[in-house]
């Protein structure tokens, strides 16, 4: 498997020029914890940034500013960290891990925008994965079971 068949394809973007209000309801209307902030060339986007609720908390209001006077561009993440398609989850959990980040957009090899991974994606993917392990053993066990001679 591959990010590209593990990230959410349907992500919530914006332009960094959208006020930080606007962008709170975006996340709200579509039950979101971040916005990947992108700049489009024709069809395609790019992204160039992340705001996630976690930084309309600790940028904007721990801070006593006025969120109507900031702009998402203001306080997104510049240092975005993005994944290819066709990488390796193992390999992404790890580099989230060693950045203490929970969401990483996905683009392709020339850089276009195409996802999202986060770690519920990841979750997801491990709780299944446990379960099918669950459902093996107990099959191993049944089949233990079955073939145990009478006494």
């Amino acid at each position: 498997m591959r990010v590209g068949e593990l990230c959410n394809r349907e992500v919530v973007v914006a332009d960094r020029s959208m006020s930080v209000p606007e962008g709170a309801r975006l996340m709200r209307q579509h039950h979101v914890g971040d916005l990947v902030i992108v700049e489009e060339h024709g069809e395609r986007c790019f992204p160039v940034g992340i705001v996630t609720d976690r930084d309309l908390v600790v940028e904007v209001l721990a801070n006593n500013l006025a969120p109507e006077t900031l702009s998402l561009g203001d306080i997104m993440t510049f240092d975005l960290i993005t994944a290819r398609e066709d990488d390796d989850p193992l390999d992404i959990i790890k580099r989230m891990r060693d950045k203490g980040i929970r969401r990483m957009p996905v683009v392709t090899e020339s850089g276009c925008l195409v996802g999202i991974l986060t770690m519920d994606d990841v979750l997801d993917l491990i709780a299944e994965q446990l379960a099918d392990l669950v459902i093996l053993v107990g099959r191993e066990q049944r089949r233990e079971v079955d073939r145990q001679p009478p006494e």
